[in-house]
């Protein structure tokens, strides 16, 4: 692993990113498919709004080893999406989410790096819990989150604007 290397799993390399990347990035979030979960308006993001948000993931990544993290394939080193922990801005709790290309959905990579994320910031960090949330029309995101174990909280509009499940997963009993 590299130095910007965060997890591994059997499948995957969860990794921070570099600037020169973006074009991946506006790549994921350029299309409808995906910004249709991501905002009110559902529309792509334009390379400035992926050039702003890289550099922001970047910095959270450098400071607290947090940040949305780039998903590889380790079999042969496909980029198929993003996963991490963003900062809630309205109370400033790690913020699980994760995207990937449609080619690759179904295929229990998303699940995979949200249970290799659950693991890691119980062990690496002494966070005392986590939230998701999803857009409640996005049955297949709000199953992955229940799958790793996250409990339902709330439904309710997040910051952007879009009708959202919450959910919650607190620190293990003995996980200290």
């Amino acid at each position: 692993m590299s130095e910007l290397d965060l997890l591994e799993t059997e499948r995957l390399v969860l990794s921070g990113w570099r600037m020169d990347q973006v074009d991946d990035l506006v790549r994921l979030h350029g299309t409808e498919a995906i910004a249709r979960y991501l905002s009110v308006d559902g529309k792509p993001w334009t390379r400035e709004q992926a050039e702003t948000a890289l550099a922001g993931w970047i910095a959270l990544f450098e400071s607290r080893k947090l940040g949305k993290l780039r998903l590889t394939r380790k079999s042969d080193g496909a980029f198929i999406g993003r996963a991490g922990y963003g900062i809630y801005p309205p109370t400033g709790e790690p913020e699980l989410g994760y995207a990937l290309f449609g080619e690759h959905h179904g295929q229990g990579y998303a699940s995979e790096a949200a249970r290799a994320l659950r693991d890691w910031i119980f062990r690496d960090t002494d966070a005392t819990h986590f939230i998701g949330f999803a857009d409640t029309r996005n049955a297949p995101s709000l199953a992955i989150l229940r799958k790793i174990g996250m409990v339902p909280t709330r439904v309710e509009r997040e910051p952007g604007g879009l009708l959202c499940q919450f959910h919650i997963y607190e620190r293990p009993a003995g996980h200290d």
